[in-house]
């Protein structure tokens, strides 16, 4: 059973703000990206280190930085608390899956250590699909 994306959305921004590891690390944590989970998508955006808001429903137009795109299938594989193997990160799942990453790879790389740590909050937070 899925979420409705506005409380998940409220939840995965309270969960990225109270991670100690960002909390430490994030001070220039600045970017914005969508995630393409399918029926659902969200643009997120980082000012450093914190939050700055997440788009639950965005436009065509809306900009971001990159992009994460996946079936629903592969964001709930995500979610799980233990992932199956190749789910366990981006990289692993856009070699072996459907993920496919798009857009300004220069600023994933630049902040990839956060994203990552960021991105794993989706086994706290689950997702809306």
């Amino acid at each position: 059973m899925s979420i409705d994306v506005k409380s998940w959305a409220k939840k995965y921004k309270e969960l990225t703000e109270k991670d100690e590891t960002i909390k430490a690390m994030a001070k220039y944590y600045t970017c914005s990206f969508l995630f393409d989970m399918g029926s659902v998508k969200v643009i997120i955006e980082m000012h450093d280190g914190k939050v700055k808001n997440i788009n639950t429903n965005p436009g065509g137009l809306d900009p971001y930085d990159f992009a994460l795109r996946a079936s629903e299938q592969t964001w709930r594989e995500f979610a799980k608390p233990v992932p199956k193997p190749m789910f366990h990160g981006i990289y692993a799942a856009s070699f072996r899956e459907d993920l496919k990453i798009e857009g300004n790879h220069l600023v994933l790389m630049q902040n990839l250590r956060n994203f990552t740590v960021q991105f794993e909050l989706l086994r706290q937070s689950g997702v809306p699909v």
